[in-house]
């Protein structure tokens, strides 16, 4: 039964085996493990990332697509719910409009990037996208009776899921069992059953023609298969899976502006993550988001903690001071990518095979 739920994609490593455990029980007991504003909010983006990022690297990983556009369709789902319910008041239809309206969008834009410019090149295609994207962001900005401009929208979300609605007087386990509770196992759920669709998709035959399509582009097409067809589908799964993801940063602000969701930092946050997690490897977004983004978020706290502690050594506090975090937040990527070329999921599972081959022999 947990094979066929993960479609028989075993881990292949124990120590992997248990960070992926570690990884779901810490992310479903959140909001009693780590009490807080900010720890949730953290715990939320992780989330959320782990759907934008395994989208992309059915993409990246799965089919060896470089593409910059997938921020925008990230975008269109957070624009989707933002502007449905500012248009439509707080009501679950307003919710669906905006997340079936977002999908419809973002399903005509990468079907018209996928045919127009999936038969150009590597870097080439690259670049289109990274136009495409950049022209969005543009008309999102410029777009300010839709879109509210530089400023965004922020707005309302159904009485259930408003941090204002209180299921129980008491706090559960020192827990408000509240909407901003609510909307947290939302986001869970989802990103769960789309991480485990995502699973279904790679390890189906689909999934393996996209992995020649990645190998060997021609010797694919050389034996039948429409190599344009796969990377078109592909592309347009993607974008699927990144406006969910998009819908979901929207449903947890409760507000989307253009660099809340459009940023090419965020693009940018995806690539490392990828990175680091290791490409082709739907674990590899979990692991990624979770490392990445908590250092992201802790790493000036630790700093200012390191620089209090050396403060009788003036040099070393001076550089370990938090306002240099995005230094070492460097320093912990080019680590990471030296010790670690093929992912932390690549160097476990290679070391796990390298275990058992000498066990064997």
């Amino acid at each position: 039964m947990f094979n066929r739920l993960i479609s028989n994609d075993q881990p292949r490593s124990h120590l992997l085996a248990a960070l992926l455990v570690l990884t779901l029980l810490g992310l479903a007991f959140a909001p009693f493990l780590f009490p807080g504003v900010k720890a949730l909010s953290v715990a939320a983006k992780v989330l959320i990332f782990v759907v934008l990022v395994a989208g992309f690297d059915l993409l990246l990983g799965y089919t060896g697509i470089v593409s910059f556009a997938h921020t925008m369709f990230f975008g269109i789902g957070a624009y989707g719910i933002a502007i449905a319910t500012t248009r439509l008041g707080a009501s679950w239809e307003a919710l669906a409009f905006g997340l079936g309206g977002g999908l419809m969008l973002s399903l005509v834009l990468s079907l018209a990037v996928g045919l127009f410019s999936l038969r150009v090149r590597a870097i080439f295609f690259a670049m289109i996208t990274l136009a495409v994207a950049s022209a969005f962001m543009t008309l999102a900005s410029q777009l300010s009776d839709l879109t509210g401009g530089e400023d965004g929208l922020s707005f309302k979300l159904p009485e259930l899921l408003m941090p204002s609605h209180e299921f129980f007087e008491e706090p559960f386990l020192g827990v408000s069992v509240d909407g901003r509770l609510l909307t947290y196992y939302v986001l869970f759920v989802t990103a769960v059953v789309l991480l485990l669709a995502l699973l279904r998709i790679v390890n189906s035959p689909f999934g393996r023609v996209l992995q020649a399509i990645r190998e060997n582009e021609f010797r694919a097409e050389a034996i039948g298969y429409r190599v344009v067809v796969y990377r078109t589908t592909s592309s347009v799964l993607s974008a699927l899976f990144a406006t969910v993801a998009g819908a979901m940063l929207a449903l947890w602000l409760r507000y989307n502006g253009p660099d809340t969701s459009l940023s090419f930092e965020i693009m940018m946050d995806v690539l490392l993550i990828v990175v680091i997690g290791g490409m082709g490897t739907m674990y590899g977004a979990a692991i990624g988001a979770v490392l990445f983004l908590v250092a992201q978020s802790y790493l000036q706290d630790l700093l200012h903690l390191a620089s209090e502690a050396t403060a009788s050594m003036p040099v070393l506090s001076a550089l370990l001071s938090p306002d240099r975090w995005l230094l070492w937040l460097g320093v912990l990527f080019v680590l990471s990518v030296y010790y670690f070329p093929t992912g932390v999921v690549g160097r476990l599972r290679a070391g796990a095979l390298r275990r058992a081959a000498l066990v064997r022999s």
